[in-house]
């Protein structure tokens, strides 16, 4: 089985991964399902950032394109004019990882050009321009896996066998990324939950995380406010927190090293505890 990589190699930084971080969202945009509006303001969205690097991020993700389910893509003019000031000004000021959360190469470098380290990429860099554009520019990636596109995504997502679908469509797009020229040490992976997947396939992904630390990269997960969550608890989107931090906790035990989340410190919290409460090395599964 191959050894998850303890650090990531983020263009000129290299992140620490030997126990597992928390990467603050910072949506710049109108019409995020969680926080929509609330930082769509350049100077709102520094702010923004400065609190969660306080509140313990390690990386801050920032996105200026919606991916809930039903979002419109913007043009690719108005993604810039979100995202290139904010990492502008990110990167000059915050001593942590800037990401930018994009599918679009000329996006990706002019992020990466601003001073983003890695890009996070909700269609898995199926664009071979943006895997050119990422081997590039240096930058780490993050590849996720999602069926179909966010309008469309939850129309009727069907799997035959989800985990296996999953990890073996994330294990190619290592690949291809590996193929294109980026390093295996800059390489993370999300199984997507939430994206064109139902309640019972999120739930079979959860169950089965273990399986998603055997690709020899690191992991990714990010549950935080999510409709599984809700689906769950029976709470509406602001009353989710402690759902998410359990799910943030069963995540850093089943292997999980980086934890997207809305709520960074006490997500941080439950993460901490989830790793030090994680099986001892010979009872994991090796599957």
């Amino acid at each position: 089985m191959p050894e998850t990589p303890q650090t990531l190699r983020c263009g000129s930084r290299h992140l620490d991964l030997s126990a597992p971080v928390v990467m603050g969202v910072l949506n710049v945009t109108p019409d995020s399902f969680s926080d929509g509006g609330r930082w769509f303001e350049p100077a709102r969205a520094v702010e923004r950032a400065r609190e969660l690097v306080a509140e313990g991020a390690a990386i801050v993700d920032v996105g200026g394109e919606s991916t809930r389910p039903g979002a419109q893509p913007p043009p690719v003019a108005e993604e810039l004019r979100r995202v290139v000031p904010v990492i502008r000004a990110l990167a000059a000021e915050l001593d942590v990882v800037i990401s930018v959360d994009t599918s679009r190469p000329e996006v990706a470098a002019a992020a990466v050009e601003a001073g983003a380290g890695l890009v996070n990429d909700v269609r898995g860099l199926r664009d071979p321009a943006t895997r050119a554009a990422v081997a590039a520019s240096g930058a780490a990636v993050c590849v996720m896996h999602m069926q179909g596109e966010p309008p469309t995504m939850q129309v009727a997502p069907a799997y035959v066998d989800v985990v296996a679908e999953v990890r073996a469509y994330l294990a190619e797009r290592v690949a291809a990324c590996r193929a294109a020229g980026i390093g295996a040490d800059a390489i993370v992976v999300d199984p997507g939950f939430g994206f064109g997947k139902t309640l019972e396939h999120n739930l079979a992904l959860f169950a089965a995380l273990e399986r998603f630390t055997t690709l020899g990269v690191p992991l990714l997960v990010g549950l935080s406010r999510k409709s599984l969550v809700g689906a769950v608890t029976g709470r509406p989107v602001e009353q989710r927190l402690a759902g998410s931090l359990a799910a943030a906790a069963l995540a850093a035990s089943r292997g999980a090293r980086i934890v997207r989340a809305h709520d960074v410190a006490p997500t941080l919290d439950a993460v901490r505890m989830g790793w030090a409460a994680r099986p001892a090395p010979a009872t994991r599964s090796s599957t």
